[in-house]
């Protein structure tokens, strides 16, 4: 049991490293809106240009916390609350935009795992 809060943040942390360093100008069933890239997937949900340098940092910040918090505990909780405030936006841009649900499938996968990390936390 003791490996399981270090496995959801090393998903947690390299997924979203994943999505936003290799994976933002590919393809993807999951863009909102059939949108190709990530920058054209915030534009889809009609938010300004800034929102996607913001979010990215965001994320890229609460993955840190996730991998780092494997070696410094104290930074699993706010690396958790941040991604899953940020999944719960993210599902949200998904019900603004009327995309089909499941577009929403990472999103809410993400979350999920925040609340089973926050609360084995």
């Amino acid at each position: 049991m003791e490996y399981v809060a270090p496995a959801i943040q090393l998903i947690l942390g390299l997924g979203i490293l994943n999505v936003w360093l290799l994976r933002r100008t590919k393809v993807t069933a999951y863009r909102g809106g059939g949108s190709p890239t990530l920058r054209e997937e915030f534009r889809a949900y009609n938010l300004p240009d800034f929102f996607y340098y913001i979010i990215g940092a965001l994320k890229l910040t609460a993955a840190t916390l996730l991998l780092a918090g494997i070696y410094f505990n104290s930074l699993v909780v706010p690396g958790a609350l941040l991604l899953a405030a940020l999944m719960a936006g993210a599902f949200a841009m998904h019900l603004k935009i009327r995309d089909p649900l499941i577009k929403a499938v990472p999103s809410v996968t993400l979350l999920l795992l925040c609340i089973v990390l926050l609360i084995l936390k």
